[in-house]
């Protein structure tokens, strides 16, 4: 995993310090005095243009236009293997994704440019908010974790890479279609009817197209978790522009494109088993084999918002994330086992309890 902290840096014009993007708005803000100003020439490209996919065999055969890359710098976190690039001046850090404290060193990454970024929504204070009341909610957590949550600690914000696939698809199967119907069986009191499935032979094609399929492009966060962050408004993708990134950092990918394609024909599969079900009809289905040939294959390289803090606990680390759009949480959380006993010898006093009274109520 790389993270990129862009280079890009925009003067304040009333005091000279550097802007940074302010998440919801469509503006810079200064840190040090204040002043706002409207992102440069946002409305310059025409959105239908700027997000215009790329061909997915040329950039596999590597022969994109060479406007289409891009080389980073980073530094290696021997923790949890994620790879970030900080400023120049910066000679040690800690690693957003563990905690963990990193050394700078030197590295290079070659990658395909972001074709759009999807502006964070939410500022820290409102996703330290909605993080605080998911963590107060959560059942068994050690009381450093409850502390945690009422502090007003850091949160990183961070653009995750991902690719969106535009694939077209044909789906040959073959199958069984069950049909319901009833027989009595059976006499007397004992008759009754009973449900049975006639199976019959079936077979056809189905047709989809599919858009803007998202596959997450990095390893250094749980997929699981993140794949709970959806749904994300792509409506609101703008063209890529460094500008959103000013005060951020963007996550390189390092799920490479054969590998994120190989990731998206799984999710495919699901919804094309699921058009066959429909195809085949009846009460039942039976796939029994299924042959997808896909062409037009296209894609995009995404940046998607995401707030994230990275807690540790007992020498462990555990990372809570907070969708920078909408403000849905998940994360990875300890349990304290102290709480667990406790919580179960009050239930076996309970039992002990309810059984004496029971005992007791039989005299």
């Amino acid at each position: 995993m790389a993270v990129i902290d862009q280079e890009h840096r925009f003067p304040c014009a009333q005091c000279g310090a550097s802007l940074r993007f302010a998440p919801g708005q469509a503006r810079l803000s200064c840190a040090h005095c204040g002043h706002e100003q409207a992102i440069p020439q946002m409305d310059d490209a025409p959105r239908v243009t700027a997000l215009q996919s790329l061909d997915y065999h040329q950039a596999v055969a590597q022969t994109l236009p060479a406007e289409q890359m891009e080389e980073t710098r980073v530094v290696h976190c021997d923790t949890c293997g994620a790879d970030v690039q900080f400023e120049a001046h910066i000679h040690s850090a800690e690693c957003p994704f563990c905690a963990s404290p990193v050394v700078t060193d030197t590295g290079t990454h070659r990658h395909i440019k972001p074709q759009a970024i999807l502006p964070f929504r939410l500022s820290e204070r409102e996703a330290h908010e909605k993080m605080g009341k998911w963590l107060k909610g959560l059942w068994f957590a050690p009381n450093t974790l409850a502390k945690y949550a009422r502090s007003t600690g850091k949160l990183s914000g961070l653009y995750v890479p991902y690719w969106a696939f535009d694939v077209a698809t044909r789906s040959r199967y073959s199958g069984q279609r069950g049909t319901y119907y009833y027989v009595t069986v059976g006499s007397g009191k004992n008759m009754r009817r009973e449900r049975r499935t006639r199976w019959t032979p079936a077979s056809g094609q189905v047709r989809r197209q599919f858009l803007d399929l998202l596959v997450l492009a990095a390893r250094s966060l749980p997929r699981a978790n993140i794949r709970r962050l959806e749904p994300w408004t792509l409506a609101d993708l703008q063209p890529y522009k460094p500008d959103y990134l000013s005060g951020f950092r963007a996550e390189g990918y390092t799920v490479d494109l054969p590998e994120g394609f190989e990731l998206a024909r799984e999710k495919m599969a699901e919804q094309i088993r699921a058009d066959i079900a429909r195809d085949i009809g009846g009460d039942e289905q039976r796939i029994a084999s299924v042959s997808t040939d896909y062409s037009d294959e296209r894609f995009k390289h995404l940046l998607l918002p995401i707030w994230m803090a990275a807690y540790r606990y007992r020498g462990e680390s555990f990372r809570f994330i907070v969708n920078g759009q909408t403000g849905r949480v998940q994360g990875e959380r300890p349990y304290s086992l102290w709480k667990i006993a406790g919580a179960a010898m009050l239930a076996l006093a309970f039992l002990a309890i309810a059984f004496y009274v029971a005992e007791m109520g039989g005299f």
